[in-house]
């Protein structure tokens, strides 16, 4: 049962959601940071296999973000998707049985932590294939308007992408056609071990789709109320007047991946943006400061997210590993 929150309000401006909301955001947060330390743990006992990139230190751009949509708007990601699963409300023992190959996981197994979808709640993964899911949300988003809806797709993308010709397509065909797309761009400031500095000759990402004439803005991807600020405009726009560019500016704690030693930063930058500006940290902050939640509360939220990592781990470990007939099924859908 969630801890009730002293009465006490303060709020800054009418961006700030209801009490509920924000300490919402900050278990939501914590619930990624949590699934995702224990999923690193399960990687160093052997029990996942594979790639596996964690999401810890950008929480805040997914959960932000998704605060801003409806059950019926579609998201989209890269490899580093496991914050994207469960803040689209994908079931964490799903999540983690996918990452450590077993049936019970949202590819049976097969997928693995690059590869799961859920068509129930609009997520259409995890891809693996660097830029390659940006014409992927390009297309969900044209197949919304073709239909004469007006479902946003939110299309994330690492700063590693943004200098793919894939995405420039995909640009110019969402504003020709003012497809509603939100192209948000999660600039952890290094593609795998490359600084953005050395690869790119214009680090103001948010420009990039200024030739084809789509808005975009830079927003504070540490501070979760930023991004949905951010992205409550955005989306806005893209429902009526077509593709949006938010680029956020965001850190990862850990390696590109799990067999990434990150020796390329100093280790004063990382504890710098530990210490100064951790999204989960800050947003504590923000809530104790208004008087929407005591340490109490705080607290027993923690406990819970760890229970709730704990037994997805569990679950993961339990669940079998699929069948060798599972190899022939999934590879084909014969359309109507």
């Amino acid at each position: 049962m969630a801890p009730t929150p002293p009465k006490k309000k303060s709020r800054a401006d009418e961006n700030v959601p209801e009490a509920a909301d924000l300490i919402k955001y900050y278990r939501d947060m914590l619930l990624i940071r949590r699934f995702e330390e224990k999923a690193g743990q399960m990687y160093g006992m052997g029990l996942i296999g594979g790639f596996c990139h964690l999401y810890i230190g950008q929480e805040a751009v997914v959960v932000g973000m998704q605060s801003t949509i409806t059950p019926k708007d579609a998201v989209i990601t890269s490899y580093r998707d496991h914050g994207h699963m469960l803040a689209c409300g994908m079931e964490p023992g799903g999540v983690m049985a996918e990452l450590t190959g077993r049936i019970g996981g949202y590819s049976k197994g097969k997928g693995g932590s690059m590869h799961m979808f859920s068509k129930e709640k609009n997520f259409y993964g995890g891809h693996g294939i660097v830029g390659a899911q940006v014409p992927l949300g390009t297309g969900i988003a044209f197949a919304s308007k073709y239909r004469g809806e007006t479902n946003v797709s939110l299309t994330y993308m690492g700063d590693g992408a943004v200098n793919q010709g894939q995405v420039y397509e995909s640009f110019n065909m969402a504003q020709l056609w003012k497809l509603p797309v939100i192209f948000i761009i999660e600039n952890n400031r290094y593609g795998m071990g490359t600084a953005i500095e050395r690869a790119s000759s214009t680090t103001d990402f948010y420009h990039r789709g200024a030739a084809h004439g789509i808005p975009g803005e830079a927003v504070d991807g540490m501070n979760v109320l930023s991004v949905r600020a951010a992205g409550l405009r955005a989306v806005e726009h893209a429902r009526t007047k077509g593709p949006y560019i938010l680029e956020m500016q965001t850190y990862r704690y850990r390696g590109h991946s799990m067999s990434d030693p990150a020796k390329y930063r100093q280790k004063e930058e990382v504890e710098k943006m530990r210490t100064q500006h951790d999204p989960i940290d800050s947003h504590a902050k923000f809530l104790l400061d208004g008087g929407f939640a005591d340490e109490a509360a705080l607290k027993a939220i923690d406990r819970e997210v760890k229970d709730i990592a704990t037994k997805a781990a569990e679950f993961a470990q339990n669940s079998p590993e699929p069948p060798v007939s599972e190899l022939y099924t999934d590879v084909l859908v014969e359309a109507r």
